[in-house]
């Protein structure tokens, strides 16, 4: 039986380094990123059994880099670590993905708690899939072979809800709560102009997914 394994992506060194100690003492497996770039690189390639992922990192928001993953189709719980800890910020988390948050400073034992309550609750559930689209957290960009498009950090948001739920119908107000800031006010036509231009860019670069309307109802990724 392979050993469980937790992968920390944090970016202050001293706190990496805490985290691994504690986790390694915990009989656990650890490996460590210090920035989005390196966790969707490591982690969307060999997910891990679950994911401590600092909300703000140097070159990325914790929260796309978990769409980013999620979008791949790692399904590795994820527990956020974050200095935030106002309600709209950890609910934006969970609309990204978002397993659990923790909120900085934090008791080491808390954090063993939780992760191994995650752990619990993945065992017999699958850690990858595969969306045929490759988001990109920290240039917000989507790829399809060799082709890339950019994205708005809205139009990235909205993609990325799509595509780490791919097959899944999503309602208009789950998409507008993904990838508006809490309390926006987002008229349909407005949701509907951000869909058309994810559209285009999906063509534009040969992606082997569209985005179809359920009337009434909300959007598909297929």
């Amino acid at each position: 039986m392979r050993p469980t394994s937790v992968g920390v992506c944090e970016d202050d060194d001293e706190l990496r380094g805490v985290l691994r100690r504690a986790l390694e003492r915990d009989g656990l497996t650890v490996r460590a990123t210090a920035s989005g770039t390196e966790a969707v690189r490591a982690f969307g390639t060999t997910p891990p059994d679950v994911l401590v992922l600092d909300v703000v990192l140097p070159d990325a928001d914790g929260r796309d880099v978990c769409q980013a993953l999620r979008a791949g189709g790692v399904m590795s719980p994820v527990l956020f670590l974050t200095a935030r800890d106002a309600l709209p910020d950890r609910i934006s988390g969970f609309h990204a993905g978002g397993d659990d948050y923790l909120t900085k400073p934090f008791a080491l034992a808390e954090l063993l708690v939780r992760v191994r309550a995650l752990l619990r609750r993945a065992r017999g559930t699958g850690a990858d899939g595969g969306a045929g689209v490759v988001l990109d957290p920290v240039g917000h960009g989507v790829a399809a072979g060799d082709r890339r498009a950019r994205l708005t950090p809205t139009e990235y948001r909205l993609l990325a809800a799509l595509a780490g739920r791919r097959g899944a119908v999503l309602r208009r107000p789950e998409l507008v709560a993904a990838a508006w800031p809490q309390g926006a006010i987002v008229h349909d036509n407005t949701l509907d102009a951000y869909v058309a231009r994810i559209r285009r860019k999906l063509r534009d670069i040969e992606a082997p997914h569209a985005v179809e309307t359920l009337r009434g109802v909300g959007y598909v990724l297929r």
